[in-house]
């Protein structure tokens, strides 16, 4: 395997590995503030080897259009395990993700996916657009938004303000469905003939 799909791999074997250390705490009433700790830095190099990826394919002439459905995969992997994570929280009643938001990005993810696979059927692998690249870093930034206030309740570190930084996490988690959106549209109109035909 190329090295550059070596850290593509990486975003989907830590998904799991995530999801478990966010959740066993919420199922066993034990490590709560542990698991994210570990969790938080191995989350941050997860998402840095979206960089790697590219840098290494770059610099060692390995882009190919196996690379390029395999990058975007790896990501929707990660964040949509993420996603699925921030509707709980060690707290019962807290969630930073409703459900309603988690289910529009979850219909956006797997239509783009769907249009990917007709493109590669066609013999066309369409590659992350600028819309699509700022869209990611939109799920990034909410997704660490989002631990933090997790770990702060985990840690009992909740300021008086707590409910208006959650309601921030919010507000993030709708500019990330109207990013994604907006950028699922201009992939249609540059790759929407594809469905046409």
């Amino acid at each position: 395997m190329k090295l550059s799909n070596k850290f593509t791999l990486i975003r989907v074997l830590f998904a799991p590995i995530f999801f478990l250390l966010y959740f066993i705490p919420i199922w066993t009433g034990k490590f709560a503030a542990i698991s994210l700790i570990i969790a938080i830095p191995l989350l941050a190099f997860a998402e840095f080897t979206d960089y790697l990826d590219g840098h290494y394919a770059r610099k060692h002439n390995e882009v190919s259009d196996f690379g390029k459905m395999f990058d975007p995969f790896a990501d929707v992997i990660l964040h949509l395990t993420s996603f699925i994570c921030f509707v709980k929280s060690y707290n019962p009643e807290l969630s930073y993700m409703p459900l309603a938001v988690l289910m529009l990005i979850f219909i956006r993810e797997f239509s783009q996916n769907f249009l990917r696979m007709v493109s590669a059927k066609k013999g066309v692998a369409i590659a992350a657009r600028k819309g699509g690249k700022f869209k990611t870093v939109m799920y990034v930034v909410a997704e660490f938004y989002a631990v933090f206030l997790e770990l702060l309740v985990r840690t009992g570190n909740t300021p008086d303000f707590f409910g208006g930084l959650k309601t921030a996490s919010l507000v993030l988690f709708i500019i990330c469905v109207i990013c994604s959106y907006a950028s699922f549209i201009d992939y249609l109109v540059h790759f929407g003939k594809i469905l046409k035909e």
